[in-house]
C-alpha cells in the first residue's frame, strides 16, 4: 500500500473556502483550520471540494485556493485537489494543482446534462494528461452510470481511488468486486454513513466536520479501523445533529452549517455563496448553538 493509499484509509478533510466581508476569497483565514486539522491527526486535506464551494468559485478563485491550501499544508499531510467542470477548466485546475504541490487530483463527476459513460472516461484521461502523472481519485456522486462504467473508469491509468458518495452500499460492493484490486474505496458521505460503507469494504471517509471538530472525526476513524462499530456509532451519535442540519434544504445547508459553526467559534469564514441556504434559519442556528455548547466547542 502506497503512502497515499494508506492516508486515504483515514480521514479526508474537505476544507472550506473563506470569504471576507466583501465576499472575496480570503485564503489566509483557512490556515488556522488547516493547522487544527493536522494537529488533530487528520490524514488528508482536500482543496476545492464541495465543502469548499467548488461550484461557487470562479476558475481563477479555485486556482488561487489550491495554491493557498498547498502553502498552508506545506507537505505535512497529502493535499488532494479537486478539479472539474468543463474539461478545459479541469485541465487548467489540474496544472495549477500540480504546481501547488498536490499529492493527487480528485475529479468531480461531470454535472453536464449530456454525460456519456465513455465520455467520462475520455474526461478522466484528459485530466490525467494535464496532471502529468498525479494520482487520480474519482468523486462518484451518481452511481446510475452502472457498475461496468465505474469499473472502466477505475481501469484508467493513474486512477488509485474512488470517493463513493452515494447511499447505495450494495452497489459499492458490486463496483469493488468489478474494479481492479489496487483501488482504495473511501466513503464520501461523511461520518454518519462511514460505518455502513465500511461494512461492505470501504476504508476511511471524507469530512467537513474537520473544519470545526477534527478530533471527533479522527476518533471515529480510529474506532472503525479497529472494527469497533459500537464505539464508532456512539461517537457519531454525539455529532449527528450537526450533519442533520447540514443535510437540510436538499443539502443546501451543508456549507452554511460549517461556516455558521466557525463563526460561533470566533473563526468567521464569511458567507456561503448562493445557491446555498445562507444564512441558516433561526431554528437551525438554535440547534447548532446547542450542539456546539454541549460539546464544548464554544
Amino acid at each position: 500500500m502506497t503512502a497515499l493509499a494508506k492516508a486515504l484509509t483515514g480521514v479526508s478533510g474537505i476544507l472550506v473556502t473563506p470569504f471576507d466581508a466583501a465576499g472575496e476569497i480570503a485564503p489566509d483565514l483557512q490556515k488556522p483550520l488547516v493547522d487544527r486539522a493536522i494537529a488533530a491527526g487528520v490524514h488528508v486535506l482536500t482543496a476545492n471540494g464541495n465543502t469548499g464551494e467548488f461550484y461557487g468559485l470562479t476558475l481563477d478563485e479555485a486556482c488561487a485556493m489550491v495554491v493557498a491550501s498547498g502553502a498552508h499544508v506545506a507537505g505535512r499531510v497529502p493535499l488532494v485537489a479537486g478539479v472539474g467542470r468543463g474539461v478545459r477548466d479541469a485541465q487548467t485546475l489540474a496544472e495549477a494543482s500540480r504546481r501547488a504541490g498536490a499529492a493527487a487530483l480528485m475529479i468531480h463527476q461531470p454535472p453536464d446534462p449530456f454525460v456519456a459513460p465513455r465520455g467520462v472516461t475520455a474526461y478522466v484521461e484528459a485530466v490525467r494528461e494535464a496532471g502529468q502523472g498525479l494520482p487520480l481519485i474519482l468523486y462518484l456522486r451518481n452511481d446510475a452510470i452502472g457498475t461496468d462504467a465505474i469499473a472502466a473508469l477505475c481501469r484508467v491509468e493513474g486512477v488509485v481511488g474512488v470517493k463513493w458518495a452515494t447511499p447505495n452500499p450494495m452497489r459499492l460492493k458490486d463496483a469493488m468486486a468489478a474494479a481492479p484490486d489496487h483501488i482504495t474505496w473511501t466513503g464520501g458521505l461523511a461520518e454518519v454513513w462511514a460505518p455502513t460503507l465500511y461494512a461492505v469494504g470501504a476504508r476511511g471517509f471524507t469530512s467537513g466536520l474537520i473544519n470545526v471538530w477534527p478530533d471527533r472525526s479522527v476518533a471515529i476513524n480510529t474506532a472503525l479501523e479497529a472494527g469497533d462499530y459500537t464505539q464508532a456509532r456512539a461517537l457519531i451519535a454525539d455529532m449527528q445533529v450537526f450533519e442533520d442540519i447540514r443535510a437540510e434544504e436538499q443539502g443546501g445547508a451543508n456549507v452554511p452549517g460549517v461556516k455558521a459553526a466557525l463563526a460561533l467559534m470566533g473563526e468567521d469564514c464569511g458567507v456561503a455563496r448562493p445557491p446555498a441556504a445562507w444564512p441558516l434559519t433561526d431554528d437551525q442556528m438554535t440547534r447548532l448553538r446547542a450542539f456546539m455548547t454541549r460539546n464544548g466547542l464554544i
